[in-house]
């Protein structure tokens, strides 16, 4: 039987997931569905944000989709015993070390943009970030206290050969089903990490991908690029910092952050990793206001990188497509519908 692992985790993750169990069980009611703790709740309930059952559950299941972690509440809980921890930890030991994260218009929604129709119009872009390596994981990092009582903080930027090799092989291999051309995004005039970068990826380029159009970027011009011509964009690779950063730069050029899923594979034959990529939201969390469009989206994509439902994939994002053409909008899309009533219009789509 087929597995999928929900991880709710805190603030809107809950509100989200809920609206992703109704989709699962109306497109794809054989879907077997386990559910644990996650992040924020579960260092409330059993003192860690991922207990070793749930790091088992996820390994043993054939995806996993997770709401969101976090909140101001566990800002003074240990490092290594945060939300965020858990995600970190959860990631490494699914040993997913692709990230990607779609930056998709839909046409019904280039008017909620922040940039004008004409720039995001067509918007399709997958950017592929490296989600296991660089300054997230590197050693060592720490803060310590100086002999003149200063303190100075220490993060390490560390990346090997074999690490941008694999996650380059992903993003060439997916600019081959699509526009064919890769941008790869790094800091090379002033980071060592950023020249070992390049260097890979063009070696990579010419050994094994001569096909497909290369275009090396620093990161700070991609950002630029995004907000100045976005749609030059097809496939956006890069490290895990920057992708972090122009990943949620992307996500507002769609008309809102709740629109973004997102997807971190492995190896082939392991489970994926599927999340939202719009954080906790504190803010809005227990209001019932919370765009679920981001977490369905991420289901959709699990069905389709790691369930091989690509016919039930393609129906719910024509759902979604749908909805949307017909009006449905959460309040970040500049509507009234509360997460719930999202939820009503992608089930009524897909009916339909």
């Amino acid at each position: 039987m087929t597995t999928l692992l929900l991880l709710p985790g805190d603030g809107i993750g809950p509100e989200v997931c809920a609206q992703v169990r109704r989709v699962a069980a109306a497109l794809a009611p054989d879907i077997r569905i386990d559910e644990r703790d996650f992040g924020g709740c579960s260092f409330e309930r059993h003192g860690v944000p991922i207990t070793d059952e749930a790091v088992a559950a996820a390994l043993a299941a054939d995806a996993v989709l997770m709401g969101a972690v976090g909140g101001p509440q566990w800002a003074g809980a240990p490092r290594d015993k945060r939300p965020e921890a858990g995600l970190l930890r959860l990631r490494q030991e699914m040993q997913v070390f692709a990230n990607l994260r779609p930056a998709l218009c839909f046409d019904a929604l280039a008017d909620a943009s922040s940039l004008k129709r004409e720039l995001v119009a067509g918007l399709d872009i997958m950017i592929v970030r490296e989600l296991t390596g660089g300054v997230y994981f590197g050693q060592p990092r720490f803060i310590e206290t100086l002999p003149d009582g200063q303190q100075r903080g220490v993060d390490t930027q560390v990346y090997t050969t074999s690490e941008i090799e694999r996650v380059s092989r992903v993003a060439f291999e997916l600019a081959r089903g699509r526009r064919n051309k890769v941008h790869s995004a790094e800091k090379s005039n002033v980071m060592e990490s950023g020249l070992l970068w390049r260097q890979v990826v063009t070696s990579l380029h010419q050994r094994d991908y001569p096909d497909v159009e290369l275009e090396h970027i620093l990161a700070d011009n991609a950002a630029m690029q995004l907000v100045r011509a976005p749609t030059q964009f097809d496939v956006l690779l890069t490290d895990n910092l920057f992708g972090d950063i122009l990943s949620d730069a992307a996500a507002q050029l769609t008309g809102s952050l709740g629109m973004l899923p997102s997807a971190a594979l492995g190896e082939p034959g392991r489970p994926g990793l599927y999340e939202p990529i719009h954080g906790s939201a504190p803010d809005i969390a227990g209001q019932g206001v919370a765009n679920p469009l981001a977490a369905i989206l991420s289901f959709e994509m699990a069905l389709r990188w790691s369930l091989n439902r690509a016919a039930e994939a393609d129906r719910l994002f024509g759902a979604v497509e749908a909805a949307l053409a017909a009006g449905a909008r959460t309040r970040d899309l500049g509507g009234r519908l509360t997460t719930v009533e999202m939820g009503d219009a992608v089930l009524s789509a897909l009916k339909a």
